[in-house]
């Protein structure tokens, strides 16, 4: 069984994509999965399974959680190894504001990171590490941008949910 570290996008949001942790447990644990743990009620989940593929593991979450929950939840699957890489990136990056990492499904065309660029605000970029967008904003943090997880989406053609590099440490530090 390889373990395997799974990421729900834009759940506990609001009142009605409500998918609270004991949930999040009993449908994964329902699914086939086994050692299966939460971390916060944000949606980053560990698991274990005999598949290889991440696509299929994806898939297979995405099907028991719409059947469970009613609406979809789209999932990112990281094998320890490629969270360990983008927690790495993280702690590279320089700078004095907030700092967001947007996991992302497929790795970045660099040619679609630089037109994502070109929709920074001054003080603001972007950088690659890992299969994530290191999304670096001013003090205010996301209030005062117009880059938007949506956005990143749209504009890298994959799904992608963000996370504070705070959260992927302590992901990383336990499941890692």
């Amino acid at each position: 069984m390889a373990t395997y570290l799974a990421f729900l996008r834009a759940i506990n949001l609001g009142a009605v994509r409500k998918f609270g942790k004991a949930d999040v447990l009993r449908v994964t644990q329902e699914a086939g999965f086994t050692g299966v743990e939460t971390y916060l009620n944000t949606g980053n989940v560990r698991l274990e399974t005999s598949m290889r593929s991440t696509a299929k593991i994806e898939a297979a979450l995405e099907a028991a959680y719409l059947a469970d929950r009613g609406f979809e939840v789209p999932t990112l699957v990281f094998t320890p190894a490629e969270l360990r890489e983008v927690h790495e990136a993280a702690g590279a990056v320089e700078h004095d504001g907030k700092h967001y990492v947007a996991l992302l499904r497929d790795a970045p065309d660099p040619a679609a990171v630089d037109v994502l660029r070109q929709r920074c605000q001054p003080g603001e970029r972007l950088e690659i590490g890992g299969r994530a967008l290191h999304w670096l904003v001013g003090a205010d943090g996301v209030h005062g941008t117009k880059i938007t997880n949506n956005l990143i989406e749209k504009a890298l053609g994959t799904v992608a949910t963000t996370r504070n590099p705070t959260v992927v440490a302590e992901v990383c530090s336990r499941w890692c």
